[in-house]
C-alpha cells in the first residue's frame, strides 16, 4: 500500500468513526428524527444505539465509507445546488427529496 493510500484509508477510518458516534448519538436524542435524518430503518437505528464503542471502532476501520450520498442523482443534487438558490431554499428541496426518499423505501419494504 502505498503512502497516499495509507493516508486516505486513515482519513476514511476517521470520518467513519466520526459519522458512527454522531449517527449512535443522534439516535439515542431522538431515534424518529435520527432514522429521517440519517435514511435508516427502525431496525438499524436500534442497532445503531445498541453498538458498542468497540463494535463501533471495529466497523470504522473498514477501508470502505460508511456514510454515503443521499441525493445519488445527478438531477436531484442539481436541483438541489443550483445557482441562485438561497440556503433557505436549499434547506426546502433537500428536505422534501428526503421525505420523498424515504417514503419510497418505506413503500419498497412493506410486503405487497
Amino acid at each position: 500500500m502505498s503512502v497516499a493510500n495509507g493516508e486516505i484509508s486513515r482519513e476514511i477510518g476517521d470520518i467513519n468513526l466520526a459519522y458512527m458516534l454522531l449517527a449512535q448519538k443522534l439516535v439515542k436524542q431522538d431515534r424518529v428524527a435520527a432514522m429521517f435524518r440519517l435514511g435508516v430503518s427502525s431496525e438499524l437505528a436500534d442497532m445503531l444505539a445498541g453498538m458498542s464503542l468497540a463494535q463501533i471502532l471495529k466497523l470504522a476501520a473498514s477501508n470502505f465509507l460508511l456514510c454515503s450520498f443521499r441525493l445519488d442523482e445527478h438531477a436531484s443534487m442539481s436541483a438541489v445546488v443550483g445557482e441562485g438558490k438561497d440556503t433557505m431554499l436549499q434547506q426546502a428541496h433537500m428536505s422534501i427529496l428526503m421525505s420523498a426518499r424515504s417514503l419510497q423505501t418505506r413503500k419498497a419494504a412493506v410486503p405487497a
